[in-house]
């Protein structure tokens, strides 16, 4: 039997639907191997971007595009996402959805590489919205880096951070579990953020620069 949390989050992923072109891109992610983010956590990332009237947005793991698609919706029409990811496959992909979805090429920068490399290269203080869709286990290396990121006001957001569940129960501790809590706590030491866990899809960590905006 479901809980009545168990049955929110059901309605909370079932209420949102994909037009024909992210359902395009989502086909493709599964041809690829990519795993897209749920209908539900796209939608969040675009409202996201939309409350933050984001312009400059990085993106880690493009994947097949889904996730840039969700999040070029709620920018502003000149804003420019950054999407790093190490699989020139999935860029290849991910430039195919965004041209037969009618994204302007200058509305996207897909770089080929590590993140860890390229991310360093970024200028600080420069983004309203930093969001990180890599392995799970490798999310504490990104807290740093993503947070230098951000301008005041901004916000950084790390997809599959629930492990399945297993962030939320003491007894777990695999490496992954583990590696997420640590995340977690990193964000949680720094003065400057605010945090809160979104529990859709996998779970979004998400933590806010606190300061005024330009």
């Amino acid at each position: 039997m479901h809980t009545n949390a168990e049955r929110l989050l059901d309605h909370a992923e079932a209420t949102v639907r994909e037009d024909d072109a992210l359902a395009a891109a989502r086909d493709r992610a599964v041809e690829v191997g990519a795993d897209p983010v749920s209908p539900a956590v796209g939608a969040a990332l675009s409202v996201f971007a939309r409350m933050l009237d984001a312009k400059s947005v990085v993106e880690v793991g493009t994947g097949a595009g889904v996730s840039s698609m969700w999040l070029l919706r709620g920018m502003r029409e000149d804003g420019v996402l950054t999407t790093i990811d190490a699989e020139p496959e999935h860029q290849r992909t991910a430039k195919l959805s965004f041209r037969t979805s009618g994204i302007a090429p200058a509305r996207t920068r897909l770089i080929n590489g590590t993140a860890l490399d390229v991310l360093p290269r970024l200028a600080d203080s420069s983004y309203d919205l930093v969001f990180v869709d890599c392995a799970p286990v490798d999310h504490p290396h990104y807290v740093a880096e993503g947070v230098r990121l951000l301008r005041a006001g901004g916000l950084i957001v790390f997809h599959n951070a629930g492990n399945g569940g297993r962030v939320a129960d003491p007894t777990q501790r695999d490496r992954t579990t583990v590696a997420l809590r640590e995340a977690a706590k990193a964000l949680a030491a720094d003065d400057s953020l605010l945090q809160v866990f979104v529990p859709l899809g996998d779970g979004l960590l998400c933590a806010s620069k606190i300061g005024e905006a330009d």
